[in-house]
């Protein structure tokens, strides 16, 4: 792409960008009195405006109604989650059916865990890439556990090459060959949090499928900031936050992906309760379980409807969009930071490093070599909101929704500015 390091190249890549209106629909901290360029959409969206009425609806309803709401709010709570399924099963690739929201990621993984991963004396090890989110791998190490085995016997971590910083889909394959009909679980991250790198899932999927073992994702850096195909790739399941790229709020409510194939069953473990059981018989509090014919059988409680009124004001954003147009932006905005920071580098012949590969969506993972934990505190000073990782690594998100090219360039003068003074 032809860019250029300038205010004005910059204005002009913003008056050209569809999406530019949508910046006006998010509120902006502000630093030194300053609105501030937020680069960790990867970690918490910012909070769109129209939340605020979404959830003050819930309150009034709850106000006015009381218990009464359940059923005759506008937007009755007992089914309130079913609206979040249609919109969210276009953002991964899914059937409607196939989708859920309920309780929070690492819940959300345990709970598929119980269904998917089901050792046996023989078939029982569980692959996942090298130095996962550390939540997925305590996660791993008490299901193992729980299960009466060893984690290091039992956990097979993918690990990189050596002096690289990103994974070879050919080693995961060849590492699933390898463990073959030992095999019971794949769970890799769909994007890596800490390089940025988009995992090849579907043949990644078709690896794991082929040997005999189930095939899962954490999607957390994944939903609303990559293409998804959930169920053309045939995956098994996955799971996702909402508060990252889907800006939801912080802690906020997770959504599942569960193939069709395990739906509408009662041969298949899980673990159950009152929410998941058929909805035109709940009330009638029959002893005998009788699942949903959908994702919403791995529900166990009442949705939290507090919680996800937010996640609905946002998916109604991502509706209007559309999954194509934020990746096009995306793309476009990435290459652009990217071409900033290889500038600012040229400059100044600084010591850092891009580790993210071109197999990524809108994070760039910087390592510095050089200049460290205060260059960091500099840009947080100076009005830039970016994420720091052990050991020396800045990861930068230009979240489509609401960054702008000016943003990209305004960071490179305060990057170039704190490198001249560290």
């Amino acid at each position: 792409m032809d860019f250029e390091n300038t205010l004005e190249a910059a204005q002009k890549l913003d008056a050209s960008d569809a999406l530019r209106k949508y910046r006006d629909e998010f509120h902006f901290p502000k630093v030194n009195g300053e609105q501030v360029i937020y680069f960790t959409g990867n970690s918490l969206g910012l909070q769109p405006k129209n939340t605020q009425k979404y959830v003050d609806e819930v309150m009034t309803d709850w106000a006015q109604l009381a218990v009464e709401g359940h059923f005759h709010a506008e937007k009755p709570w007992w089914d309130y989650h079913e609206r979040l399924a249609e919109p969210l099963a276009k953002v991964v690739g899914a059937k409607t059916e196939e989708v859920s929201v309920m309780n929070t990621l690492t819940v959300n993984l345990h709970f598929l865990m119980v269904s998917f991963y089901r050792p046996t004396s023989k078939r029982n090890k569980i692959i996942c890439e090298e130095k996962a989110f550390p939540s997925d791998q305590y996660m791993f190490q008490s299901q193992v556990k729980f299960h009466g085995l060893n984690p290091e016997d039992t956990i097979v971590e993918i690990k990189k090459r050596d002096g690289e910083h990103f994974w070879r889909t050919e080693d995961i394959i060849a590492k699933i060959n390898e463990v073959g009909d030992e095999l019971a679980l794949v769970l890799i991250g769909g994007v890596n949090y800490y390089n940025g790198q988009v995992f090849d899932m579907q043949p990644i999927t078709k690896a794991g499928k082929k040997v005999g073992a189930n095939v899962g994702w954490d999607l957390a850096h994944a939903v609303g900031n990559i293409a998804l195909e959930l169920h053309d790739w045939g995956v098994d399941f996955a799971a996702w936050c909402s508060y990252k790229y889907m800006n939801s709020g912080p802690g906020n409510a997770s959504g599942i992906y569960v193939n069709e194939q395990y739906l509408n069953r009662n041969d298949f473990p899980r673990f159950e309760g009152w929410w998941g059981t058929k909805k035109n018989t709940r009330f009638l509090m029959k002893p005998e379980f009788e699942p949903m014919e959908n994702a919403d059988a791995w529900q166990v409680s009442n949705p939290p409807v507090l919680s996800i009124a937010p996640y609905l004001a946002s998916l109604e954003m991502f509706e209007a969009v559309g999954m194509e147009a934020l990746i096009k932006k995306r793309n476009r905005i990435t290459a652009y930071l990217e071409f900033i920071l290889h500038e600012i580098d040229r400059e100044v012949d600084s010591a850092f490093e891009i580790i993210t590969p071109k197999d990524r969506g809108c994070q760039l993972s910087v390592f510095l070599h050089g200049q460290g934990r205060p260059l960091f505190e500099y840009l947080m000073k100076n009005g830039v909101i970016a994420d720091w990782r052990e050991p020396n690594v800045i990861r930068l998100a230009p979240a489509p929704f609401y960054c702008s090219f000016e943003d990209m360039y305004r960071f490179g003068q305060i990057l170039k500015h704190g490198i001249l003074e560290y």
